[in-house]
């Protein structure tokens, strides 16, 4: 009989959440290893529904196929409207197959690793457009929930100097709530709410919406060599990304599905305004023009998902802290 290894939410942030440059560290190799061709990733797919344009789920499917071969699938659910009754507004969960026989291996729940994930590839991607560690003090937030929170997180990390936080959000109560948060969990004191031109006045900027279509349209908000951590990708209209230096995880993957990006080339018919990805940007292959705003739009690759997925594995069974289905398959083990 074949066994499942099943890893509970709890387990998965007890192994991720005091590991913040691991992280970005595990996520930086998982670009570049999709870079050099040792990782497979395919389209993602939406399961929309009918009369229903905001809630939806994806299945990101990918493989790593370096000597520790893993495959596997995320299956990732958004519902905005679930933070009005108290539930989070992303589910998911995260299946692990063996590369040499295909068999299920792991159900781990997804929405930590890809929460952290997401926001271990925002914070690499600041650290590469930035000057130095010591040149973000501030940094703007628009969209007061968990990945904003989480990317701030990282931030941390990545610049020591931090220590002003500026949020903007719709619900000026998530606003409140989310400079509580910031101010007992990371320790930034001078954590506020604010409008939208103050927040743009950070040398960071975090927009972490849940923004079906691009609704900022100011060209006077950005401003030359400042960072724009694009993680929700259609907050900025096209005439703001064809004003700024951008990079992207993956061209095709970002350029669909009416993301910002997708809309700047529907509007030029080309892709000439993309400078490149971040591994790109990694490998020093291209450098970014501080004359412009720098734009960071990631779609989010199941690859990340999977590499730090099986670090979840792995440490959730050296810790024995994961749950075991030891005949979930009737295959021989």
């Amino acid at each position: 009989m074949r066994k499942l290894v099943v890893v509970p939410a709890h387990v998965v942030l007890d192994s991720l959440r005091d590991k913040g440059p691991g992280v970005m560290d595990i996520v930086g190799d998982a670009y570049l290893l999709h870079a050099q061709g040792k990782a497979v990733n395919p389209d993602s797919y939406f399961l929309r529904f009918p009369d229903d344009e905001k809630n939806r789920i994806i299945a990101l499917p990918a493989a790593i196929t370096d000597e520790n071969a893993v495959s596997g699938i995320k299956w990732v659910s958004s519902f905005p409207d679930n933070i009005r009754c108290g539930l989070p507004r992303a589910s998911a969960v995260l299946i692990l197959n063996d590369a040499r026989s295909g068999y299920p291996i792991a159900c781990i729940e997804g929405s930590h690793i890809s929460t952290i994930r997401t926001a271990a590839s925002a914070a690499l991607a600041a650290s590469h457009l930035s000057v130095d560690a010591d040149s973000i003090a501030r940094v703007g937030v628009v969209g007061a929930g968990v990945i904003a929170t989480e990317t701030l997180r990282m931030l941390k990390a990545v610049f020591p100097s931090l220590d002003q936080v500026l949020v903007h959000d719709t619900d000026e109560a998530r606003s409140h709530a989310f400079c509580a948060r910031v101010k007992d969990e990371l320790g930034i004191e001078d954590t506020h709410a604010a409008e939208i031109e103050r927040v743009f006045a950070a040398e960071l900027v975090v927009l972490a919406t849940t923004a079906a279509s691009p609704y900022l349209d100011r060209s006077d908000l950005l401003r030359s060599n400042q960072i724009i951590l694009h993680i929700s990708l259609r907050d900025l209209a096209p005439e703001i990304i064809l004003d700024g230096w951008n990079i992207v995880d993956d061209v095709e993957h970002c350029l669909k599905a009416q993301t910002s990006p997708h809309l700047a080339e529907q509007l030029t018919g080309n892709r000439g305004f993309i400078a490149g990805t971040l591994a790109q940007l990694m490998r020093d292959e291209i450098t970014p023009d501080r004359s412009r705003p720098l734009i960071f739009s990631p779609f989010g690759l199941g690859v990340l998902d999977l590499a730090v997925g099986r670090l979840v594995l792995r440490e959730a069974l050296a810790a024995g802290s994961a749950l075991e289905v030891n005949d979930f398959s009737d295959a021989p083990s």
